[in-house]
């Protein structure tokens, strides 16, 4: 049997964090069987379901490399199909028309629950056919009134439901529109779904769908209800515990490899090992080896995971994502060195992509003020005469490589008997503006020999002013 997953968020929103977990376990056991992953977007919700939100998911699933085999399928354009199924369940005695009243319904409901019942529709029009002259009506399933549903779950073992839990759906609303637990069995049927990852919030619908699908003669495919994801402290993840948003981690600075790599343990393990590419979540990942137990979301594990990936890929592949920050910033990455480069050098002193691009504005383009703190601390009277000389000795430089520069700085400091300190940090202020900076040769390198002169006479013109002032 050839392994078919599903990815079938509903577009009344941005794709959050379980939901980016939920798509990456059904994405990762299709590879990891060599079958394929289809994205259905469920958007029978009409009336919250936005163009915006569709773009949303499709962007965040991109962002993440969770590529599609096969979709985006909508379910709105699909809807004669579902009415198809409908109206041969009608035929056959497996459907019925309903023209119970909503507000009928609820005052049902609202009994039911004062007796401490249940509350459910009580199949007033199963088995009527004194049907009402022009007048609207849904159409409900005739669900099995013995028997039990029983399905193994590959996170949660054996479930068993017993059919007198459940009540005869609603599969038609009275407006004509098919509803989505009808519109899931169809899809999942005629796509050949063989196994649907989901959030645990759908055990209760599966029973339902089950009963549908062998209703229709359909196979059953395999479930796997994952927990929820909770906040750090330990109540269902929201905006107060920070992004949920998987584009949000996009635009706070985050790489897509360390958002995946944090994703796949929240819920899943692979021993104690805490890093891992996606070949080798490929490899090892198993529905079976799902923890039942809800996961704690950890920002600072994130941050960690990061950090790691930034120092840690190749810099090209940083560099991919880092273009979007720098662009954000309006940073023209076209007026200076690589970007590439920029990263090799910066990556052990930032957590995140947006941090990095703000740190690195001074290779790009130039500042028009320098730090006040470090302006005050370094670039006073003092320091003048050592930029002179700095500035003169790095003029003269033949070959503008790092030993180069480096021999420079030493051999200024050594003609002027002063320490490293005392010639370094002036000229690190005046190269970029504040006071900190990778190390002076390689930030230098990176900057043109003219633009370091330019920048040094800037400097030494502060000072000067300031002496006056």
């Amino acid at each position: 049997m050839s392994v078919v997953t599903r990815f079938a968020p509903s577009p009344t929103g941005y794709l959050h964090v379980g939901g980016a977990r939920t798509a990456l376990y059904s994405w990762l056991y299709a590879k990891s069987q060599g079958g394929k992953f289809v994205l259905r977007i469920e958007d029978t919700d009409v009336e919250r379901s936005t163009e915006q939100a569709k773009q949303a998911i499709l962007d965040g699933m991109k962002w993440l490399g969770l590529e599609h085999d096969e979709g985006p399928y909508y379910q709105t354009e699909r809807f004669d199909k579902y009415n198809q199924y409908i109206d041969k369940l009608l035929e056959q005695g497996l459907a019925y028309r309903c023209y119970m009243k909503s507000d009928e319904l609820d005052k049902i409901r609202e009994e039911q629950e004062k007796r401490g019942e249940k509350p459910r529709y009580p199949g007033t029009w199963r088995d009527r056919t004194d049907y009402p002259e022009n007048e609207a009506f849904a159409i409900r399933f005739k669900n099995p009134k013995e028997g039990e549903v029983v399905f193994k779950d590959h996170v949660r073992g054996e479930i068993r439901i017993s059919n007198t839990e459940l009540d005869d759906l609603v599969i038609r609303r009275s407006d004509g529109t098919p509803t989505y637990n009808f519109c899931v069995v169809i899809d999942d049927w005629e796509m050949g779904i063989t196994h649907v990852v989901r959030g645990e919030d759908h055990i209760n619908n599966t029973p339902r769908q089950i009963n549908i699908l062998k209703a229709l003669g359909a196979p059953v495919p395999e479930y796997a209800h994952v927990s929820m994801i909770l906040g750090d402290d330990g109540k269902k993840l929201s905006k107060r515990h920070g992004a949920v948003s998987v584009m949000q981690y996009r635009d706070d600075g985050f790489l897509p490899q360390a958002v995946l790599n944090y994703l796949v343990r929240l819920g899943w393990s692979h021993g104690d090992q805490e890093i891992f590419s996606v070949d080798e979540m490929i490899d090892l990942f198993s529905l079976d080896h799902i923890s039942k137990s809800a996961s704690a979301f950890n920002t600072e594990k994130l941050i960690w995971l990061n950090q790691h990936y930034i120092k840690t890929l190749p810099a090209s592949e940083v560099a991919e994502h880092a273009k979007w920050h720098f662009d954000e910033q309006k940073i023209d990455v076209r007026n200076g060195p690589a970007l590439e480069d920029v990263i090799k050098v910066q990556a052990e002193r930032v957590d995140t992509l947006k941090e990095l691009a703000e740190i690195s504005r001074y290779f790009y383009e130039d500042f028009e003020e320098f730090d006040a703190n470090a302006a005050k601390k370094h670039l006073r009277p003092v320091a003048k005469e050592c930029l002179v000389a700095v500035r003169d000795a790095l003029n003269e430089v033949g070959e503008w490589n790092s030993a180069n520069i480096q021999n420079a700085i030493n051999n200024t400091a050594e003609k002027l008997g002063l320490g490293m300190g005392k010639v370094g940090m002036p000229l690190r202020v005046a190269a970029t503006g504040s006071g900190n900076s990778p190390s002076l040769d390689v930030t230098l390198v990176l900057l043109k020999q003219s633009k370091v002169a330019q920048r040094i006479d800037k400097a030494i013109e502060f000072i000067e002013k300031r002496e006056n002032s």
